[in-house]
Protein backbone atom coordinates (compact mmCIF):
# COMPACT_ATOMS: atom_id res chain seq x y z
CA UNK A 1 0.00 0.00 0.00
CA UNK A 2 1.21 3.49 -0.81
CA UNK A 3 -0.04 6.96 0.02
CA UNK A 4 -1.93 9.22 -2.33
CA UNK A 5 0.41 10.58 -5.01
CA UNK A 6 -1.31 13.93 -5.43
CA UNK A 7 -0.23 15.64 -2.21
CA UNK A 8 1.61 18.93 -2.73
CA UNK A 9 5.37 18.75 -3.06
CA UNK A 10 5.70 20.54 0.29
CA UNK A 11 3.55 18.00 2.14
CA UNK A 12 5.30 15.13 0.40
CA UNK A 13 8.68 16.37 1.66
CA UNK A 14 7.64 17.04 5.26
CA UNK A 15 8.35 14.43 7.96
CA UNK A 16 5.37 12.92 9.74
CA UNK A 17 6.22 14.16 13.20
CA UNK A 18 4.61 15.11 16.50
CA UNK A 19 6.34 18.08 18.21
CA UNK A 20 5.91 16.50 21.65
CA UNK A 21 5.94 12.86 22.67
CA UNK A 22 3.01 12.44 25.04
CA UNK A 23 3.06 10.38 28.23
CA UNK A 24 0.46 8.07 26.68
CA UNK A 25 2.91 7.22 23.88
CA UNK A 26 5.65 6.50 26.41
CA UNK A 27 3.32 4.25 28.36
CA UNK A 28 2.43 2.31 25.21
CA UNK A 29 5.98 2.06 23.88
CA UNK A 30 7.75 1.26 27.13
CA UNK A 31 5.06 -0.63 29.01
CA UNK A 32 5.23 1.80 31.91
CA UNK A 33 2.55 3.58 33.91
CA UNK A 34 2.68 7.31 34.64
CA UNK A 35 2.22 8.01 38.35
CA UNK A 36 3.31 11.66 38.37
CA UNK A 37 2.40 13.57 35.21
CA UNK A 38 4.70 16.55 35.66
CA UNK A 39 6.17 17.02 32.20
CA UNK A 40 3.64 18.73 29.93
CA UNK A 41 3.11 21.99 31.88
CA UNK A 42 -0.51 21.12 32.51
CA UNK A 43 -2.03 22.06 35.84
CA UNK A 44 -2.07 19.01 38.07
CA UNK A 45 -4.25 21.05 40.43
CA UNK A 46 -7.09 20.93 37.91
CA UNK A 47 -9.84 23.45 37.21
CA UNK A 48 -12.10 24.94 39.87
CA UNK A 49 -15.03 22.86 41.15
CA UNK A 50 -17.28 25.59 39.77
CA UNK A 51 -15.73 25.06 36.34
CA UNK A 52 -16.30 21.32 36.43
CA UNK A 53 -19.91 21.88 37.48
CA UNK A 54 -20.46 24.29 34.59
CA UNK A 55 -18.93 21.84 32.12
CA UNK A 56 -21.07 18.96 33.41
CA UNK A 57 -24.17 21.10 32.94
CA UNK A 58 -23.08 22.17 29.46
CA UNK A 59 -22.61 18.52 28.48
CA UNK A 60 -26.41 18.27 28.29
CA UNK A 61 -26.26 20.58 25.26
CA UNK A 62 -23.24 18.98 23.64
CA UNK A 63 -25.43 17.87 20.73
CA UNK A 64 -25.45 21.54 19.67
CA UNK A 65 -22.68 23.36 17.85
CA UNK A 66 -21.06 26.15 19.84
CA UNK A 67 -21.77 29.77 18.92
CA UNK A 68 -19.53 30.32 15.87
CA UNK A 69 -18.99 33.98 16.88
CA UNK A 70 -17.89 33.07 20.43
CA UNK A 71 -19.91 36.07 21.59
CA UNK A 72 -20.26 35.25 25.30
CA UNK A 73 -16.60 34.35 25.77
CA UNK A 74 -15.41 37.47 23.96
CA UNK A 75 -17.67 39.63 26.13
CA UNK A 76 -16.41 38.03 29.34
CA UNK A 77 -12.76 38.22 28.29
CA UNK A 78 -13.14 41.86 27.29
CA UNK A 79 -14.43 42.73 30.77
CA UNK A 80 -11.67 40.70 32.41
CA UNK A 81 -8.88 42.21 30.30
CA UNK A 82 -10.15 45.76 29.99
CA UNK A 83 -10.39 45.81 26.21
CA UNK A 84 -13.23 45.51 23.69
CA UNK A 85 -14.69 42.26 22.36
CA UNK A 86 -13.58 43.14 18.84
CA UNK A 87 -9.96 43.11 20.05
CA UNK A 88 -10.25 39.35 20.55
CA UNK A 89 -10.27 36.15 18.51
CA UNK A 90 -10.93 32.72 20.02
CA UNK A 91 -9.38 29.42 18.98
CA UNK A 92 -8.71 25.82 19.94
CA UNK A 93 -5.72 26.60 22.14
CA UNK A 94 -2.66 28.68 21.30
CA UNK A 95 -1.36 25.90 19.07
CA UNK A 96 -4.28 26.28 16.69
CA UNK A 97 -4.03 30.07 16.74
CA UNK A 98 -0.31 29.94 15.97
CA UNK A 99 -1.10 27.84 12.92
CA UNK A 100 -3.62 30.41 11.75
CA UNK A 101 -1.20 33.29 12.27
CA UNK A 102 1.49 31.47 10.30
CA UNK A 103 -1.01 30.71 7.54
CA UNK A 104 -1.83 34.42 7.23
CA UNK A 105 1.83 35.44 6.90
CA UNK A 106 3.99 32.61 5.60
CA UNK A 107 4.45 31.44 2.03
CA UNK A 108 7.14 29.02 0.79
CA UNK A 109 10.52 30.57 1.53
CA UNK A 110 9.26 33.29 3.89
CA UNK A 111 11.87 33.99 6.60
CA UNK A 112 10.51 33.61 10.13
CA UNK A 113 12.56 34.59 13.19
CA UNK A 114 12.49 32.76 16.52
CA UNK A 115 14.87 31.59 19.25
CA UNK A 116 16.85 28.37 18.88
CA UNK A 117 15.16 25.92 21.21
CA UNK A 118 11.93 27.91 21.70
CA UNK A 119 8.42 26.44 21.49
CA UNK A 120 8.61 23.75 18.75
CA UNK A 121 4.93 23.79 17.79
CA UNK A 122 5.38 27.25 16.28
CA UNK A 123 8.27 25.86 14.21
CA UNK A 124 6.06 22.93 13.20
CA UNK A 125 3.51 25.31 11.70
CA UNK A 126 6.17 27.38 9.93
CA UNK A 127 7.55 24.23 8.31
CA UNK A 128 4.03 23.15 7.39
CA UNK A 129 3.54 26.29 5.31
CA UNK A 130 7.01 26.22 3.78
CA UNK A 131 8.56 29.01 5.82
CA UNK A 132 12.28 29.34 6.44
CA UNK A 133 13.12 29.41 10.14
CA UNK A 134 15.94 31.71 11.18
CA UNK A 135 17.04 31.39 14.79
CA UNK A 136 19.19 33.11 17.36
CA UNK A 137 20.51 31.34 20.48
CA UNK A 138 19.40 32.01 24.02
CA UNK A 139 21.73 34.18 26.09
CA UNK A 140 22.07 33.29 29.78
CA UNK A 141 19.02 31.03 29.38
CA UNK A 142 16.78 33.89 28.21
CA UNK A 143 15.52 34.69 24.76
CA UNK A 144 17.83 37.29 23.25
CA UNK A 145 15.68 40.26 22.26
CA UNK A 146 18.60 42.09 20.63
CA UNK A 147 19.44 38.97 18.64
CA UNK A 148 15.83 38.54 17.52
CA UNK A 149 15.64 42.18 16.42
CA UNK A 150 18.93 41.94 14.52
CA UNK A 151 17.71 38.86 12.65
CA UNK A 152 14.42 40.54 11.75
CA UNK A 153 16.35 43.45 10.24
CA UNK A 154 18.89 41.21 8.51
CA UNK A 155 16.29 38.90 6.96
CA UNK A 156 13.57 41.52 6.46
CA UNK A 157 11.37 38.94 8.16
CA UNK A 158 7.61 39.54 8.26
CA UNK A 159 7.10 37.38 11.38
CA UNK A 160 8.91 36.96 14.72
CA UNK A 161 7.94 34.74 17.64
CA UNK A 162 8.77 35.58 21.25
CA UNK A 163 7.32 33.95 24.38
CA UNK A 164 7.24 35.86 27.67
CA UNK A 165 7.55 34.02 30.05
CA UNK A 166 9.48 31.48 28.05
CA UNK A 167 9.11 27.77 27.45
CA UNK A 168 11.31 25.69 27.95
CA UNK A 169 13.55 27.70 30.30
CA UNK A 170 10.94 29.53 32.40
CA UNK A 171 12.80 32.84 32.02
CA UNK A 172 11.17 36.21 31.44
CA UNK A 173 11.67 39.86 30.57
CA UNK A 174 9.94 42.78 32.30
CA UNK A 175 7.12 44.59 30.55
CA UNK A 176 9.10 47.69 29.67
CA UNK A 177 11.74 45.65 27.86
CA UNK A 178 9.04 43.76 25.97
CA UNK A 179 7.37 47.01 24.91
CA UNK A 180 10.70 48.45 23.79
CA UNK A 181 11.30 45.35 21.67
CA UNK A 182 7.85 45.60 20.09
CA UNK A 183 8.32 49.29 19.33
CA UNK A 184 11.74 48.69 17.77
CA UNK A 185 10.37 46.24 15.22
CA UNK A 186 9.58 47.54 11.76
CA UNK A 187 5.88 47.86 11.03
CA UNK A 188 6.34 45.24 8.31
CA UNK A 189 7.15 42.56 10.90
CA UNK A 190 4.38 40.97 12.97
CA UNK A 191 5.31 40.08 16.56
CA UNK A 192 3.64 37.01 18.01
CA UNK A 193 3.91 37.67 21.74
CA UNK A 194 3.08 34.33 23.36
CA UNK A 195 1.86 34.93 26.91
CA UNK A 196 0.70 31.41 27.76
CA UNK A 197 2.26 31.68 31.23
CA UNK A 198 1.36 35.30 32.00
CA UNK A 199 -0.82 34.41 35.00
CA UNK A 200 2.04 32.64 36.78
CA UNK A 201 4.58 35.43 36.19
CA UNK A 202 5.59 38.21 38.61
CA UNK A 203 3.75 41.51 38.43
CA UNK A 204 5.27 43.74 35.77
CA UNK A 205 6.05 40.91 33.36
CA UNK A 206 3.12 41.28 30.94
CA UNK A 207 2.66 44.74 29.44
CA UNK A 208 -0.71 46.32 30.28
CA UNK A 209 -3.29 45.34 27.69
CA UNK A 210 -3.82 48.89 26.45
CA UNK A 211 -0.08 49.50 26.07
CA UNK A 212 0.20 47.41 22.88
CA UNK A 213 -3.43 47.30 21.82
CA UNK A 214 -3.13 49.91 19.07
CA UNK A 215 -0.07 48.36 17.42
CA UNK A 216 -1.14 46.57 14.23
CA UNK A 217 2.07 44.50 14.14
CA UNK A 218 1.54 42.86 17.55
CA UNK A 219 -0.64 39.83 18.29
CA UNK A 220 -0.67 38.50 21.85
CA UNK A 221 -1.68 34.88 22.46
CA UNK A 222 -3.05 33.54 25.74
CA UNK A 223 -4.62 30.33 26.98
CA UNK A 224 -6.77 28.62 29.61
CA UNK A 225 -4.47 25.57 29.52
CA UNK A 226 -2.00 26.55 32.24
CA UNK A 227 -3.10 28.40 35.38
CA UNK A 228 -6.80 27.74 34.74
CA UNK A 229 -6.23 23.98 34.41
CA UNK A 230 -8.10 23.46 31.14
CA UNK A 231 -5.42 22.08 28.81
CA UNK A 232 -7.67 19.29 27.56
CA UNK A 233 -10.49 21.70 26.76
CA UNK A 234 -8.37 23.59 24.17
CA UNK A 235 -9.27 27.25 24.67
CA UNK A 236 -6.95 30.00 23.51
CA UNK A 237 -7.37 33.58 22.43
CA UNK A 238 -5.53 36.43 20.76
CA UNK A 239 -5.49 40.10 21.73
CA UNK A 240 -4.82 42.63 18.97
CA UNK A 241 -6.37 45.37 16.88
CA UNK A 242 -9.95 44.80 15.68
CA UNK A 243 -8.71 44.43 12.11
CA UNK A 244 -6.22 41.73 13.10
CA UNK A 245 -8.77 39.90 15.22
CA UNK A 246 -11.27 39.95 12.37
CA UNK A 247 -8.68 38.49 9.99
CA UNK A 248 -8.97 35.17 11.84
CA UNK A 249 -12.57 34.93 10.63
CA UNK A 250 -11.22 34.45 7.11
CA UNK A 251 -9.51 31.15 7.87
CA UNK A 252 -10.54 29.77 11.26
CA UNK A 253 -12.69 26.74 11.97
CA UNK A 254 -15.90 28.57 12.89
CA UNK A 255 -17.34 25.54 14.69
CA UNK A 256 -14.03 24.54 16.26
CA UNK A 257 -14.95 25.36 19.86
CA UNK A 258 -16.85 22.84 21.96
CA UNK A 259 -19.78 24.07 24.05
CA UNK A 260 -18.40 22.27 27.08
CA UNK A 261 -15.04 24.02 26.69
CA UNK A 262 -16.59 27.46 26.33
CA UNK A 263 -18.72 26.88 29.43
CA UNK A 264 -15.57 25.93 31.32
CA UNK A 265 -13.74 29.06 30.21
CA UNK A 266 -16.63 31.32 31.22
CA UNK A 267 -16.83 29.71 34.64
CA UNK A 268 -13.04 29.93 35.07
CA UNK A 269 -13.05 33.66 34.41
CA UNK A 270 -15.84 34.02 36.96
CA UNK A 271 -13.89 32.20 39.68
CA UNK A 272 -10.82 34.36 40.20
CA UNK A 273 -10.63 33.30 43.84
CA UNK A 274 -9.76 29.77 42.74
CA UNK A 275 -7.19 31.10 40.27
CA UNK A 276 -5.50 33.01 43.11
CA UNK A 277 -5.43 29.82 45.20
CA UNK A 278 -3.89 27.81 42.36
CA UNK A 279 -1.25 30.46 41.73
CA UNK A 280 -0.20 30.10 45.34
CA UNK A 281 0.03 26.33 44.96
CA UNK A 282 2.07 26.71 41.77
CA UNK A 283 4.52 29.03 43.53
CA UNK A 284 4.85 26.61 46.45
CA UNK A 285 5.44 23.69 44.09
CA UNK A 286 8.10 25.65 42.20
CA UNK A 287 9.87 26.13 45.50
CA UNK A 288 9.61 22.43 46.30
CA UNK A 289 11.01 21.42 42.90
CA UNK A 290 13.90 23.84 43.37
CA UNK A 291 14.62 22.45 46.83
CA UNK A 292 14.59 18.85 45.59
CA UNK A 293 16.98 19.78 42.79
CA UNK A 294 19.39 21.51 45.16
CA UNK A 295 19.29 18.62 47.62
CA UNK A 296 20.54 16.42 44.77
CA UNK A 297 23.31 18.72 43.60
CA UNK A 298 21.41 20.15 40.64
CA UNK A 299 20.79 23.83 39.90
CA UNK A 300 17.20 25.09 39.46
CA UNK A 301 16.77 28.12 37.22
CA UNK A 302 14.51 31.04 38.19
CA UNK A 303 11.01 30.47 36.78
CA UNK A 304 7.99 32.64 36.03
CA UNK A 305 5.99 29.66 34.76
CA UNK A 306 4.29 26.55 36.14
CA UNK A 307 7.48 24.53 35.66
CA UNK A 308 11.12 24.71 36.68
CA UNK A 309 14.08 24.13 34.37
CA UNK A 310 16.94 22.41 36.21
CA UNK A 311 20.55 22.58 35.09
CA UNK A 312 21.96 19.05 35.41
CA UNK A 313 25.54 20.29 34.97
CA UNK A 314 26.49 18.06 32.07
CA UNK A 315 25.27 17.44 28.51
CA UNK A 316 22.05 16.47 26.78
CA UNK A 317 22.80 12.75 26.99
CA UNK A 318 23.00 12.99 30.77
CA UNK A 319 19.78 15.01 31.00
CA UNK A 320 18.05 12.48 28.73
CA UNK A 321 19.21 9.65 31.00
CA UNK A 322 17.60 11.42 33.97
CA UNK A 323 14.35 11.88 32.04
CA UNK A 324 14.30 8.21 31.04
CA UNK A 325 15.32 7.08 34.50
CA UNK A 326 12.54 9.00 36.20
CA UNK A 327 10.04 7.49 33.78
CA UNK A 328 11.13 4.05 35.02
CA UNK A 329 9.74 5.22 38.38
CA UNK A 330 6.52 6.43 36.75
CA UNK A 331 7.51 10.10 36.73
CA UNK A 332 6.96 11.86 33.41
CA UNK A 333 9.08 14.96 32.80
CA UNK A 334 10.62 16.58 29.71
CA UNK A 335 13.75 18.41 28.62
CA UNK A 336 14.66 21.12 26.07
CA UNK A 337 15.46 19.78 22.63
CA UNK A 338 18.61 21.64 21.56
CA UNK A 339 22.04 22.38 23.01
CA UNK A 340 23.01 24.07 25.26
CA UNK A 341 19.50 24.19 26.73
CA UNK A 342 19.33 20.39 26.73
CA UNK A 343 21.74 20.22 29.64
CA UNK A 344 18.55 20.86 31.61
CA UNK A 345 15.46 18.90 32.55
CA UNK A 346 12.07 20.57 32.94
CA UNK A 347 9.63 19.62 35.69
CA UNK A 348 6.05 20.91 35.88
CA UNK A 349 4.53 21.93 39.19
CA UNK A 350 2.23 19.38 40.76
CA UNK A 351 0.51 18.08 43.84
CA UNK A 352 2.19 17.12 47.10
CA UNK A 353 1.88 13.48 46.03
CA UNK A 354 3.68 14.24 42.77
CA UNK A 355 6.45 16.04 44.61
CA UNK A 356 6.85 13.17 47.07
CA UNK A 357 7.35 10.70 44.22
CA UNK A 358 9.92 13.02 42.63
CA UNK A 359 11.76 13.48 45.92
CA UNK A 360 12.01 9.71 46.39
CA UNK A 361 12.98 8.81 42.83
CA UNK A 362 15.45 11.51 41.78
CA UNK A 363 18.34 10.48 44.08
CA UNK A 364 17.91 6.86 43.01
CA UNK A 365 18.10 7.82 39.34
CA UNK A 366 21.16 10.03 39.85
CA UNK A 367 22.91 7.33 41.82
CA UNK A 368 22.29 4.82 39.02
CA UNK A 369 24.02 7.19 36.57
CA UNK A 370 27.24 7.66 38.55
Amino acid sequence: MTGFSGFTSLVSQLPASVPFVGPETIERNRGLSVKARIGANESGFGPAPSVLAAMRQAANDTWKYSDPENHALKQALAVHLGCKPDNLAIGEGIDSLLGQIVRMIVEPGTPVVTSLGAYPTFNFHVAGYGGRLVTTPYVQDREDLDGLLALVMQEKAPLVYFANPDNPMGSWWDAERVVAFAEALPQSCLLVLDEAYCETAPDGTAPPILRLLDKPNVIRTRTFSKAYGLAGARIGYVISTPENAQAFDKIRNHFGMARVSVAGALAALDDQAYLKEVLGRIAASRGKIAAIAQENGLQPLPSATNFVAIDCGRDGAYARAIVDGLMEHGIFIRMPGVAPLNRCIRISTGTDADMALLEQALPKVLKSLT
